[in-house]
């Protein structure tokens, strides 16, 4: 018996399980980069993300839910990378002036990560005619670009002069 052709259809659900797999390992994630951080501002960035993040879940499953699948996350291997890099950074610069540095590099990796899959995701969702599920994933891809935005703020306002001296 011959294999079904594979459709975008099936690659925008494919990688709707990735993200909703990577945003549920970020909220662990965004918890312990919180504790971590040195600054208020930089913890305050954080918890604000990881309150967004929630949020983001629940989109995903409004867009799992639109698609008349159970929402459930795959297994992604980048976001544990990603996650695990930070991890590392967290043990091995503790107690350091960068680590606040290190915990901004982490996270914007994250953030990159997240605005590469969720701009591909909107565009995939507009060519199958999704555009309530589109609209949902935007409001999360304008959100990852303001975290992202803010981290840059933070690095170059007083982080990375701190990690320096």
């Amino acid at each position: 018996m011959a294999k079904a052709e594979k459709t975008l259809d099936d690659l925008f659900l494919d990688t709707l399980k990735d993200v909703y797999h990577a945003e549920k390992q970020i909220l662990r994630g965004l918890t312990k980069m919180a504790k971590s951080a040195t600054t208020d501002d930089l913890r305050n960035a954080f918890e604000t993300h990881r309150e967004e993040t929630d949020h983001q879940v629940q989109r995903l499953e409004q867009v799992f839910e639109m698609v008349g699948k159970r929402a459930q996350g795959k297994p992604c291997e980048a976001m544990q990378g990603l996650i695990e890099e930070g991890k590392e950074i967290m043990d091995e610069f503790k107690g350091s002036v960068a680590l606040d540095a290190g915990l901004i590099s982490s996270a914007q990796a994250i953030e990159h990560y997240e605005i590469a899959r969720y701009g591909t995701l909107i565009n995939w969702a507009n060519k199958l005619g999704m555009k309530d599920a589109a609209k949902l994933l935007q409001e999360t891809l304008e959100e990852e670009k303001k975290t992202d935005a803010l981290l840059s703020k933070l690095a170059g306002e007083a982080v990375n002069q701190k990690a320096a001296a």
